[in-house]
């Protein structure tokens, strides 16, 4: 049998670049599958949330959700002046009922669905905020990541240049 010269064909160094950039490829599929699957989805007839009395039903293909304390002063008011071109629904901690203003509708629920809300979307800090579009009837998809909100001027200013 005669002894071949030279590079085998396939090398131990090309199996192994092959696998590695195999594997990368894999993992950022992998990320980024999961990074798309971290985002939550809401559906508005699982979960009963009210504007005063009536049984909010959304209505808009995009809304900005703040979910804040009623207790820290002056939020309030803030959010009911806050002028922007997509609404705001407006989850309070302390579900005090509040009156809708032209776009901010203030919602509030039982105590089940607020913790399976703050459960869902991990919540951590008062006032947050992030952005949910629709995706069916009454299933709305978040969309953006979750954000602590430090200042409702410069939000204004953020979200009308979108």
């Amino acid at each position: 049998m005669a002894k071949r010269g030279g590079k085998s064909f396939l090398s131990l160094s090309t199996l192994l670049a092959s696998f590695f950039g195999a594997a990368m490829i894999a993992a950022a599929f992998a990320y980024f599958n999961y990074k798309f699957s971290e985002y939550k989805f809401i559906d508005f007839k699982d979960w009963v949330f009210y504007e005063k009395n009536d049984i909010f039903t959304p209505q808009a293909d995009k809304y900005i959700v703040i979910f804040y304390s009623s207790k820290e002063k002056g939020t309030m008011e803030k959010l009911a002046n806050t002028n922007l071109n997509i609404p705001i629904l407006a989850i309070d901690y302390y579900n005090e009922v509040q009156t809708k203003s032209e776009n901010t509708i203030f919602l509030r629920s039982g105590t089940k669905t607020s913790l399976s809300f703050i459960q869902r979307f991990n919540i951590y800090e008062s006032p947050s905020i992030f952005f949910i579009k629709k995706s069916k009837e009454t299933l709305y998809k978040q969309d953006s990541m979750i954000r602590k909100l430090d200042n409702l001027e410069e939000l204004s200013q953020q979200v009308n240049n979108l």
